[in-house]
């Protein structure tokens, strides 16, 4: 079996804006999985909130597309192109995530073309549901 590998390798994003520390699994082109470790010294938890610092929703969502772009970005025919993320549809959130949590995400795309695609992402964190979504991205 391969290494997988580095999400920073493959993705145009760079601290402190990328939100995944590691892939677990990988199907380019179909499917991955990956993990953003959460020490609780992250820019945004002083500003959300002081009392009872949590990820923002929208920041799991981001967390969620990095995941997947590196699936697309692992496909040799998309390699060097920039999956820009162009729509969100039916976002659930269902329990916070908190400084100190491991957020495990899974993104599977149905359908992926040289133009862009779908997928669906999961986030969890010691196996409950924090976010569900569905993304659309274009490549550029």
């Amino acid at each position: 079996m391969s290494e997988l590998p580095a999400p920073i390798d493959l993705l145009p994003h760079r601290p402190p804006f990328l939100f995944v520390d590691e892939l677990t699994e990988l199907t380019p082109g179909e499917r991955v999985r990956g993990l953003w470790r959460l020490t609780g010294d992250e820019w945004f938890f002083p500003g959300h909130f002081p009392e009872r610092p949590v990820v923002p929703g929208v920041l799991q969502i981001e967390a969620l597309a990095q995941t997947g772009a590196c699936a697309v970005l692992a496909e040799e025919k998309f390699a060097g192109k920039i999956p820009y993320l162009t729509g969100v549809n039916g976002a659930k959130f269902r329990r916070p995530v908190e400084p100190g949590d491991t957020l495990e995400m899974e993104v599977t795309f149905g359908r992926l073309s040289s133009r862009g695609g779908k997928g669906t992402g999961t986030a969890t964190v010691d196996g409950e549901i924090t976010c569900s979504v569905e993304l659309m991205v274009v490549l550029g």
